[in-house]
């Protein structure tokens, strides 16, 4: 399930925004699989060009991807123990059925960088009804803004805080405030008193020409380009190319902060009324 997507590309297009992206960390991983009862059956919902899936896959034993564009589920990673299916933006329980798992069978169900997309009340109606009861873990995480040195990072936040293009305020209010106000009605998986936000980083060696391919890989600025609105003309550009190249180094060390909301469905009887 995934609420709005990226516009479909062409899958070389699709590999060279998941290149610029960050990775996430084999920590947070390890993390949701020491909280994870079994490790049977993991699916990961919006999994785009699939950056969750190689390590899932080594840590469950089947493991499904979902999206709802087939041109960014060409491009991701094709392994023995992973199934992957384009969905409508809302699933029905017929099609959990159908394409992901009967009711109740799935231990973890994972959003990388996606939920603060979905329609969350119809999300959830389905999250309960696949996983096991009542320890089946669901873990939705986002990176935030990339950090980089004064002189970038001050003229980044001038652009990100200075831009009002299409959809933005609905997409960046929850990943700016790390997750915490996003609604999440499930209990803390044991061993934990809360669900989170759990921090962990990325870090990614980056170029000012990959900088600025992972500001136009964003959702909201292809969306923006389709509703013809640039949001990296050429005096931003020129901008951030002043910045970035204020101390001779064209390579940098780019930092992701990471947020994860992390909990256990529960003994809540899942309703099948869901559209």
């Amino acid at each position: 399930m995934s609420g709005k997507g990226e516009m479909a590309k062409a899958s070389n297009d699709a590999e060279k925004r998941l290149s610029r992206r960050p990775s996430y960390p084999q920590q947070l991983f390890n993390f949701i699989a020491s909280k994870t009862p079994h490790h049977l059956f993991a699916w990961d919902v919006g999994t785009g060009t699939g950056q969750a899936i190689p390590p899932l896959a080594e840590l469950y034993k089947n493991v499904v991807g979902t999206d709802i564009s087939q041109t960014r589920l060409d491009s991701a990673p094709k392994l023995p123990n992973v199934k992957y299916h384009a969905t409508s933006p809302v699933i029905s329980v017929s099609d959990l059925e159908q394409m992901v798992g009967s009711q109740s069978t799935i231990d973890l169900i994972t959003v990388a960088h996606a939920m603060h997309w979905f329609d969350l009340p119809k999300f959830y109606e389905v999250v309960r009804c696949a996983l096991k009861k009542p320890n089946g873990v669901i873990a939705a995480w986002c990176y935030t803004t990339p950090q980089v040195n004064t002189d970038v990072d001050t003229v980044f936040w001038l652009f990100y805080k200075g831009f009002f293009g299409p959809g933005w305020a609905e997409t960046t209010g929850a990943v700016d405030d790390h997750y915490r106000s996003i609604h999440f009605p499930f209990e803390p998986v044991d061993g934990l008193d809360n669900t989170g936000p759990f921090e962990f980083e990325s870090e990614k060696v980056m170029t000012l020409d990959d900088y600025l391919t992972f500001i136009r890989s964003w959702t909201v600025y292809t969306d923006a380009k389709q509703k013809g609105v640039e949001m990296l003309p050429d005096e931003q550009v020129e901008k951030f190319k002043r910045a970035w190249n204020s101390d001779g180094n064209n390579e940098k060390a780019v930092r992701f902060p990471i947020y994860m909301r992390m909990g256990k469905v529960g003994d809540t009887n899942a309703s099948t009324n869901v559209q």
